[in-house]
């Protein structure tokens, strides 16, 4: 079984998959007659369809047992989904490439420093929120609408891999 490398997040080493959701390195303009500092259009909402809506949901996650064996990632064909931590904790991100099957082999993993969020684009292959801390809180901002929009994929028991935030 191959232990994937936890990556340190950066805009560069994400972007086939998304984008990173952070102030440090971004551009931003002032507002608020000079007192708020606005860093616009850091990730795009993706919807499939006229009907679809972007909502805003909050998403209070619970820490799985590590080290993981991953098994099973998932997709959102219909529309993008986005990640931002409330409390600023550190977080796992475990993606694939988009496409009709994920293989192991392309499977990366990120830590976020908690004060950095993801947008997973559209199709792009990810295992479900990964908290470090129980009772972790993330705002998330998807997709809702009609049609499927979330297919999983499970490995082979040959393919699965493990995550080890330790290493």
């Amino acid at each position: 079984m191959r232990t994937l490398t936890i990556e340190p997040l950066s805009k560069a080493a994400f972007a086939p998959f998304g984008d990173v959701i952070e102030t440090q390195g971004s551009a931003h303009f002032l507002i608020n007659n000079g007192s708020t500092q606005r860093f616009d259009r850091l990730a795009d909402v993706q919807l499939g369809t006229a009907q679809d809506q972007a909502v805003i949901s909050i998403f209070r996650a619970q820490a799985l047992p590590m080290p993981l064996t991953v098994r099973m990632l998932e997709r959102h064909p219909l529309g993008s989904q986005a990640f931002i931590p409330l409390q600023g904790k550190a977080f796992l991100i475990v993606v694939a490439p988009a496409g009709e099957v994920p293989h192991s082999e392309a499977v990366r993993a990120f830590r976020s420093d908690g004060h950095q969020g993801i947008n997973y684009h559209q199709g792009v292959w990810h295992h479900p929120i990964l908290a470090l801390a129980d009772g972790d809180d993330f705002l998330v901002v998807d997709r809702k609408g009609p049609g499927n929009n979330c297919d999983e994929f499970f490995f082979e028991e040959r393919d699965s891999l493990s995550l080890d935030p330790l290493r």
